[in-house]
């Protein structure tokens, strides 16, 4: 959840503050607009998880996330 000057964690509620615009910490923003065959027909949802929380959701999914190096960052 984004407010005006800062980013809160949508499960820990971790705060994020920006400085200049720039958040002080990496965190995981997800959007969504949900379509037909859904049940959320016309529905945009979004949230924020700090590092912390994304790693424990991770280990949860029964099919492992997929990484791999980057080496240029944008």
């Amino acid at each position: 959840m984004k407010t005006e000057e800062k980013i809160i964690c949508n499960r820990c509620k971790k705060v994020i503050t920006e400085r200049n615009a720039i958040p002080t910490a990496d965190y995981l923003h997800v959007e969504k607009e949900w379509g037909y065959f859904s049940g959320k027909d016309g529905q945009k949802q979004e949230f924020d998880l700090c590092e912390s929380c994304y790693d424990e959701w991770i280990r949860t999914l029964p099919i492992p996330a997929t990484s791999r190096e980057v080496t240029e960052f944008v």
